[in-house]
């Protein structure tokens, strides 16, 4: 019985931290969420990587947000991504978890102690696939080369951002919505 409700605890605690990564420095959320580095004075490099729960749109809509965020926290009004990319890193993890064995039914004599699933077996697992499993895990990661500007957005130039129109549009999707 403190099997099964520990079992069920644990259960319960891996939901309860299985959210998208939410927005904030890498160094703060254990190696996810975004970094910057400087290049020259107007040129950054911009990463953000997503937990295996965080969907690709979020990352790249993260990695958006931080580059306008960095351009009007640095006194610039526009950006220009020269270079971005979304990488996808895929693994499996197979589980094996130990049968169930209950206490219910009564076992041989000889055999202690009496356990077995009543109309079933004694003591026996249910076997594969039910006592292990495989489960793909995706993680995104997004990187952008981004150069900052002052002054009007070059209008025809489809990789130049206005900064302060990407932080208003994209804000609550990365953020949540305002209080």
């Amino acid at each position: 019985m403190f099997r099964m409700i520990t079992t069920g605890a644990l259960a319960l605690l891996v939901a309860a931290c299985a959210t998208a990564t939410p927005y904030g420095p890498a160094s703060q959320g254990g190696g996810y969420g975004f970094s910057d580095q400087r290049i020259e004075d107007n040129r950054f490099r911009i990463t953000f990587r997503g937990n295996s729960v965080t969907a690709r749109e979020t990352v790249e809509n993260a990695l958006l947000y931080r580059a306008a965020e960095l351009t009007v926290d640095l006194g610039y009004d526009y950006f220009i991504a020269v270079e971005n990319d979304t990488e996808a890193s895929t693994s499996y993890r197979t589980t094996t978890e130990p049968a169930f064995y209950g206490r219910y039914g009564y076992g041989h004599p000889f055999y202690r102690p009496y356990y077995g699933f009543p109309y079933y077996a004694y003591g026996f697992g249910w076997g594969a696939p039910y006592d292990s499993y495989t489960r793909e895990v995706t993680r995104y990661s997004a990187v952008a080369f981004i150069v900052m500007y002052r002054g009007e957005k070059p209008a025809d130039n489809p990789n130049a951002f206005n900064a302060r129109e990407v932080m208003n549009n994209l804000g609550p999707y990365v953020l949540g919505p305002a209080n």
